[in-house]
């Protein structure tokens, strides 16, 4: 295989997978080693990837990846998470979901539910869950982010206030080894903090392609947290979760 085909290759594999590694890819690829290295290198060097040791991830800053690429990356795992949310939560509950690719997969999973009254400062989420007649939904207002349909800022902030939720679901666009959850905007955390202050239960959904990305602006921590839904989760991490009594909810 030419290298350019298998650089495209490699690149859908971390887009799924959130990260490569040097051995499986050249097990995948059957070639060397050596050759899989400058590869990554290749694309290291324009931007796509970012190298760690024994492989490479997508990469990762003080920006947050294309919104399509965020799509794409750990599907699977996002639907299987959104699923198993979805089927805690009772009928009737009043819930705030925020921006992001996890909780746009949990709407497509509430599809089912009855009355529902679901707060978002979402505009995907908002058009998934239009579908359904049997829920209410709202949006928050404020200013539009037209990468990915979010709203952000103090309006949207300052509607959440008024609210008293049953649940407040979010995504996170990096989570820590502490159980610390980041993103990359300050006026969306902002609207996520004011979800979480106005709710009885806060749950955390996080694909362990999460926990190999890096955001500036801090969530939470995890005693914010009453569980965390994820496909994966490593000992450092598990062990944190138990101290802050957050449910750790395998869905892999």
């Amino acid at each position: 295989m030419h290298s350019s085909f298998r650089e495209h290759d490699i690149l859908e594999i971390a887009r799924t997978q959130g990260k490569v590694t040097v051995d499986a890819l050249a097990l995948h690829f059957d070639v060397t080693v050596q050759t899989i290295r400058r590869d990554l290198t290749q694309l290291a060097n324009a931007g796509l990837l970012e190298r760690v040791h024994g492989g490479a991830m997508l990469p990762s800053g003080v920006r947050n990846i294309a919104y399509e690429e965020r799509r794409r990356v750990n599907a699977e795992a996002k639907d299987a998470m959104a699923a198993a949310a979805a089927k805690d939560i009772p009928n009737g509950s009043s819930l705030f979901v925020n921006i992001g690719t996890s909780t746009e997969a949990l709407a497509q999973a509430l599809l089912g539910h009855d009355g529902l009254l679901v707060v978002t400062n979402n505009l995907n989420v908002a058009r998934i869950l239009s579908a359904n007649e049997r829920c209410e939904v709202l949006l928050t207002g404020g200013r539009p982010r037209p990468e990915d349909g979010g709203l952000v800022g103090q309006v949207a902030a300052q509607m959440v206030n008024g609210f008293a939720f049953d649940y407040a679901i979010l995504g996170c666009s990096a989570l820590t080894e502490t159980a610390e959850a980041f993103d990359f905007d300050i006026d969306e955390i902002t609207v996520s903090q004011a979800a979480m202050s106005r709710a009885n239960a806060v749950w955390l959904l996080a694909d362990q392609s999460k926990y190999q990305r890096h955001a500036p602006v801090r969530i939470a921590g995890p005693e914010a947290f009453d569980r965390l839904y994820t496909d994966a989760i490593s000992e450092p991490l598990a062990t944190q979760c138990a101290l802050c009594d957050t449910k750790v909810c395998l869905c892999p």
